[in-house]
């Protein structure tokens, strides 16, 4: 009998195309996870309102709230997420806009790992620094490797039997989620 401690992660999305590589990619997590890990997906950035300190101060919105909830109650967060115009696609930073608002901020702490995907040779490298910057900030505790960037992405994912069909691509996903276990067993 294993005296390993089960892990929860759950993944946080950065696309909102329904036909998003990164989309497949997070899909494909729980499949690729070490054993006693579990992967789940959190609510959608487009259910958050734009950041507007008015709001906030009129009661955080519900999905705000049980996005906090389920971040604070993993073990680790996985952010996927695509590169727009060389950075962190709105939707996505307006996430930890708000997150970074509430009272006790989940992710302070939090073990976390960064995935970018993309169709481009480079991978979403410069969307993965701009997102860490603001992940200093909020003391995120985020690994740095093995990095994932997917790049050229169409030639290792399979769109349409949504998978990733790429073996070392497979390969590097697994040993990054063992990583994230890794820490999140330290800091747990």
């Amino acid at each position: 009998m294993s005296d390993v401690r089960p892990l929860k992660f759950v993944t946080l999305l950065g696309s909102l195309r329904k036909a998003s590589l990164n989309a497949i990619v997070a899909n494909s997590l729980p499949a690729l996870a070490p054993a006693g890990v579990e992967i789940s997906p959190l609510g959608s950035v487009a259910d958050l309102p734009h950041y507007d300190a008015d709001i906030q101060a009129e009661g955080f919105p519900e999905a705000v709230l049980a996005m906090g909830a389920a971040i604070a109650a993993a073990d680790g967060v996985i952010i996927v997420t695509p590169e727009y115009n060389y950075s962190v696609p709105g939707a996505l930073k307006n996430a930890i806009d708000w997150l970074s608002r509430l009272p006790d901020s989940p992710l302070s702490g939090k073990p976390l790992a960064i995935q970018t995907v993309s169709p481009g040779a480079i991978g979403g490298a410069r969307a993965q620094y701009h997102l860490r910057q603001s992940l200093v900030f909020l003391n995120a505790s985020v690994i740095n490797k093995p990095e994932i960037m997917i790049g050229q992405a169409g030639s290792r994912i399979d769109a349409e039997a949504g998978t990733v069909s790429d073996e070392s691509t497979r390969h590097h996903l697994t040993a990054q989620l063992e990583a994230l276990a890794t820490l999140a067993r330290r800091a747990g």
